[in-house]
């Protein structure tokens, strides 16, 4: 199994802390059982968010596929000469 990496370890540990405050402050428990229960249910929760956080992507995935080599954004570079002429002539208006 992969070690978590810093995102998945502060999604995670933020929604079991946030998760169990908001449990116990809506069911207004104070029983032991009601207060494992929902302990219990918060560090799931936290481990759920934890395990989807999605992985950074590498930033060679975008130049392998395609063959060309990637841009500044990722996505691979056009080679197609612009349409436009390099200069335009403009001609005065008569007055």
């Amino acid at each position: 199994m992969p070690r978590p990496n810093a995102a998945q370890l502060a999604y995670g540990s933020c929604t079991v802390i946030f998760s169990t405050l908001a449990m116990l402050l809506l069911s207004e428990t104070s029983s032991g059982l009601g207060i494992t229960v929902i302990a219990l249910a918060a560090l799931a929760l936290g481990l759920l968010v934890a395990v989807t956080v999605p992985l950074p992507r590498s930033a060679s995935s975008g130049a392998r596929s395609t063959g060309r080599p990637a841009g500044q954004d990722g996505r691979p570079t056009a080679s197609v000469a612009s349409a436009a002429p390099a200069e335009s002539v403009h001609e005065p208006a008569n007055r």
